[in-house]
């Protein structure tokens, strides 16, 4: 029971067995090769943490999706018009080396599993980075993946397609081997049941430019998710997962950081260590970070990347 003198809070807050006692009846809904498929450099998560965490939180999201559906159909009916068949929107924010790209796939291939909305989409807003070329030409390729770096006007025009009830859809590929858009390149999305966008900034608003009305890429959310924990931790897995790419990708002669491949590991840890301070680092401080308390849903990792907390916004 929360003390009345304690500060109140617009979440209520679940341990992760808490958590996993909501939905104790609900056998396991995927498999060893699944789960396998969603495996990420870095990332320590594991079938059991899917049981306890993330195969409650689909069901969760199962009944946002069921309502939402539902509620569309009425207003449609209310306004005397079709329905868009508009995909449920889910915005995935969090830190660089938070695993946000894992607890997308694991999240897709769960809510894929439900006859209501079987055809789950995920896209990340990599994909509306501006190229290289025109990140050099701003002098913003120090700033990668900065709110600036990316292409929001893109970014907006996709969703406000998606929401419309548009098919085929298209949106840019980003390659992380060459570190930038792949020209002639893209994805379509043909009205899913339910997409997942995926990114660094997806929760931000930024500021109003001469008070003129602004859309935000959360605008078009109708449920979102933040993926939190302690800086030095984030920190760790930053340098973890360098260090596991220096290794293998890096180590590619047509890789971007091919240059950081033949790093001894000391210089390897230190070059980390740099990139996540001059860039990432800020990046959270300035630009994330603050977007958090937007989220309808918390998910709070510990050190080793288990979910030990859920915050769940009140209604």
């Amino acid at each position: 029971m929360t003390s009345t003198k304690q500060r109140a809070s617009p979440y209520r807050h679940f341990s992760a067995g808490e958590w996993s006692a909501l939905n104790a009846d609900l056998p396991t809904m995927l498999t060893t090769e699944e789960f396998e498929h969603t495996t990420s450099l870095g990332e320590e998560t594991t079938l059991r943490e899917v049981e306890r965490v993330y195969l409650p939180l689909a069901r969760f999201l199962h009944l946002h999706i069921v309502a939402a559906r539902e509620l569309n159909g009425r207003i449609a009916a209310f306004l005397d018009r079709p329905g868009t068949g508009a995909p449920f929107i889910l915005g995935l924010g969090g830190s660089v080396a938070a695993g946000k790209s894992r607890t997308a796939r694991i999240l897709q291939t769960l809510l894929s599993r439900y006859p209501d909305h079987s055809r789950v989409d995920l896209v990340t807003t990599d994909g509306f980075l501006y190229p290289n070329a025109t990140l050099k030409a701003r002098g913003l390729m120090h700033r990668k993946g900065f709110p600036e770096s990316y292409d929001r006007h893109g970014l907006l025009e996709f969703l406000t397609a998606i929401k419309a009830g548009r098919g085929e859809v298209t949106a840019p590929v980003y390659s992380h081997l060459a570190y930038d858009i792949e020209p002639g390149r893209h994805i379509t999305v043909d009205l899913p049941d339910v997409l997942i966008l995926e990114g660094l900034n997806v929760l931000q608003t930024g500021k109003l430019d001469s008070g003129e009305p602004q859309l935000y890429v959360s605008d078009f959310f109708d449920f979102s998710i933040y993926l939190d924990a302690d800086t030095e931790f984030i920190k760790r897995w930053y340098i973890d997962r360098f260090l596991a790419l220096r290794d293998r990708v890096f180590a590619q002669p047509n890789s971007y950081f091919h240059h950081y491949a033949g790093l001894r590991r000391e210089a390897a840890i230190q070059t980390a260590d740099d990139l996540w301070t001059r860039i990432n680092l800020k990046n959270l401080h300035e630009n994330i970070l603050p977007t958090r308390q937007r989220a309808r849903l918390i998910l709070r990792k510990g050190s080793d990347h288990a979910v030990t907390e859920i915050l769940v916004r009140n209604p």
